[in-house]
């Protein structure tokens, strides 16, 4: 029972239970595209029982990770698979914990309001905001944020972070920003905006069918 109620892995070398960075974020990445569809199905459709399902998937997920074991979490299951000829980057295992607490409790909520009392108000739209922030910021730039806010917590220092952030050291010089690559980032936020008022007319309308299939089909 106890190799199945277990939280994070022993790896030779590391002097507290882990997980692979790499599951987590994959795993991270399909919850994201998961709640990204419902959210969209219900903006442009008006229709929440995509969303439902999708908020009892997550809830179910992330309590197994938490009360049961990570290693028999569906999507993390689904994410070693993906990543499974990728060499390991191990990160500690209790901010993970901590974060994912963070996402029970988000998930918990959604669960009674949008789904229980069957209602929809500003509070249950910022948490699927929160919720994509936290498993775009994971899935994209292996960034835990729900992990920030562990140390503010808990006296101990991290372990194992992702990228090693948890170690102060300087920065390599292929990780600095010069002056020059902040101007070109800030060129093209203007090349975007200019490119949205120029050409608005021109983008608007609508295209038609190359090969006419859909007159065909009537």
């Amino acid at each position: 029972m106890s190799k199945i109620f277990k939280f994070g892995e022993g790896v030779e070398g590391y002097n507290i239970p882990v997980l692979n960075e790499r599951e987590v974020r994959a795993a991270a990445g399909m919850l994201f595209v998961m709640m990204f569809v419902s959210i969209l199905t219900v903006i442009f459709k008006q229709d929440f029982a995509l969303l439902k399902y999708a908020i009892v998937i997550f809830l179910v997920d992330i309590a197994t990770r938490v009360f049961v074991s990570p290693r028999f979490a569906p999507t993390l299951i689904l994410g070693r698979l993906i990543v499974r000829n990728q060499t390991p980057e191990y990160v500690g295992a209790q901010q993970k914990k901590f974060a994912w607490y963070i996402g029970l409790v988000l998930a918990l909520t959604m669960l009674v309001l949008q789904i229980l009392v069957n209602s929809y108000s500003p509070i249950t739209g910022l948490i699927c905001l929160i919720c994509l922030i936290f498993l775009f910021f994971e899935s994209a730039f292996g960034i835990c944020l729900g992990c920030k806010f562990y140390s503010m917590i808990y006296k101990e220092k991290a372990q194992y972070c992702p990228g090693e952030v948890c170690e102060v050291k300087d920065r390599q010089a292929i990780q600095k920003t010069s002056l020059s690559q902040l101007l070109v980032v800030v060129a093209f936020v203007v090349f975007i905006v200019l490119l949205v008022i120029l050409t608005k007319d021109f983008m608007n309308v609508p295209p038609f069918d190359l090969f006419g299939l859909e007159d065909a089909a009537k």
